[in-house]
């Protein structure tokens, strides 16, 4: 039934600003970029190396998501990566604020968090 997800969709404030940071800092492929002029939105297609996608959109004035104190709904985004050490050693780098690398308690892989540009909450977790 259920094989996988197979996009996430982010609104952004600006989307030049939030294009920048998900192309350029996080790398991910653009598949597509689309102007859809009723909604005086763009929509960008973002793939991540499994194939899975992010749809990140921009509307007028969108109204700001709540995420602390946590609030009901999606909690966060999470990331694979190979080592979260190195990878978070490159998105500090490049001016990226990340939390202190934490171990899971059940599962001992190494994770941290970090936002984007509209302070969605993003995770790291190691492979």
């Amino acid at each position: 039934m259920f094989k996988r997800i197979h996009h996430v969709a982010i609104i952004c404030s600006d989307y030049e600003v939030s294009k920048h940071f998900y192309t350029q800092i996080l790398q991910l492929e653009v598949i597509a970029e689309n102007y859809r002029e009723a909604r005086q939105s763009y929509k960008l297609d973002l793939r991540l190396p499994d194939g899975g996608q992010i749809e990140l959109f921009s509307f007028v004035n969108p109204p700001k998501r709540p995420s602390t104190p946590e609030a009901q709904g999606l909690r966060h985004l999470a990331f694979v990566v190979e080592s979260v050490e190195k990878t978070t050693s490159y998105l500090q780098e490049k001016g990226v604020e990340v939390e202190v690398i934490r171990t899971d308690e059940f599962t001992g892989k190494l994770f941290t968090f970090f936002q984007d540009p509209d302070g969605l909450p993003l995770e790291l977790y190691e492979e």
